[in-house]
């Protein structure tokens, strides 16, 4: 009974273990099946299409502001400040007499080459009767002109140089702080004051030479600088009423800086612009049709920019692509992207090169009416 026992015990002992050996056998199996099979895992992305659109971009430029015409009003002639026919701060026509210098001298010079010219007058008509007395011949006339033209030459040029006295102003404008008061010395070229033009101002700004190439790109693909607009933003942020326009741009390149100055001409009838003052200049140009994005549908790889195009088999590929320029939240493609493809907008970071995905799309329209992020 004893023996029985033992032999049902070891027969037991040598059963069971073949059924976990069976399970773990299948299970082996299984997972080899699976290793030798592809796996193709979906994913649910948002996707959206580039559009084409007029697009304004703008550049800002920070800028230096001067009267059109600027000058130091300095005295021509030595002498006492005789006369101040204005104040600081007015405006001033042509011709309009600022200050009177009392030049002693070159009265006293005037006067005395005015009794010269007298003298020779006289001497001159003697002459004359001399020659028609038959006393005196020809020559002696001419001699007696010659000599009456010279005095009179000599009344002229004291003349010029007593009327360098009164300065005037050579253009409308506006009159800054007077540097001496009324019964000062005054040395020949001192300056006594300085007049500023500031019914048209002229902009200063620097470009750099990429965008200094667009700019001669758009101009001449247009002809017309005209379809530049120009915004003035002042020191308090507010937009100056005007617009300008480029009238001018240097000759040569800022070998240090790689800019080249760019000037913008700004009317000014209130007179707000004063000579001196800054600003930023805000240079718009419309871009025709350009290729959008937003800017969250782009990555980068190695300094690169890419997207991730889905093609019509819902397979996403990578493609390189070139940016023309960028703004709040979008891009404007160069090369690389056309309105008819789709591109993935959220979930780049769950899909790979070649990978299937499942997608939802959506209007680019309805996308950049309301983008505010970066890419992810």
């Amino acid at each position: 009974m004893k023996n029985a026992s033992i032999k049902s015990l070891l027969i037991a002992l040598v059963v069971l273990p073949l059924p976990a050996c069976d399970t773990l056998t299948g299970q082996h199996e299984q997972e080899e099946h699976s290793e030798s099979e592809p796996h193709h895992a979906e994913h649910k992305v948002l996707v959206t299409s580039p559009v084409a659109k007029d697009v304004i971009s703008t550049q800002p430029y920070v800028c230096q502001i001067h009267s059109r015409n600027h000058i130091e009003v300095r005295a021509l002639e030595g002498g006492y400040l005789e006369k101040i026919l204005i104040k600081e701060g007015q405006a001033v026509k042509k011709d309009d007499l600022l200050f009177k210098i009392q030049p002693v001298l070159y009265q006293a010079k005037l006067d005395s080459d005015i009794a010269e010219a007298n003298l020779a007058q006289i001497e001159l008509q003697n002459t004359e009767k001399l020659f028609e007395q038959k006393i005196v011949a020809q020559p002696e006339v001419a001699l007696a002109k010659a000599k009456l033209a010279k005095a009179q030459a000599k009344v002229n040029l004291a003349q010029a140089e007593l009327n360098f006295a009164d300065i005037k102003a050579p253009f409308d404008g506006i009159v800054d702080r007077q540097r001496d008061q009324l019964g000062s010395l005054i040395d020949e070229g001192a300056v006594l004051t300085t007049l500023s033009d500031n019914a048209v101002m002229w902009v200063y700004f620097n470009v750099p030479e990429a965008h200094y190439l667009e700019y001669k790109a758009a101009m001449d693909e247009k002809n017309n600088p005209a379809d530049l607009n120009i915004d003035l933003m002042l020191a308090n942020h507010n937009k100056f009423s005007q617009t300008g326009k480029i009238s001018a741009v240097a000759a040569d390149f800022n070998n240090t800086t790689g800019n080249i100055a760019f000037r913008a001409d700004f009317p000014n009838p209130d007179s707000l612009l004063r000579h001196g003052q800054t600003g930023t200049v805000l240079l718009h140009h419309t871009h025709i049709n350009a290729i959008v994005i937003p800017q969250r549908a782009k990555f980068e790889i190695l300094a690169n920019n890419y997207v991730y195009v889905v093609g019509e088999d819902d397979v996403v590929h990578q493609r390189e692509i070139e940016i023309h320029s960028e703004q709040d939240d979008i891009y404007l493609i160069r090369e690389g992207l056309n309105v008819s493809e789709k591109i993935i907008l959220e979930g780049i970071r769950q899909v790979r090169d070649g990978e299937k995905v499942e997608y939802e799309f959506k209007e680019p329209e309805e996308v950049l009416g309301n983008l505010k992020f970066h890419a992810e």
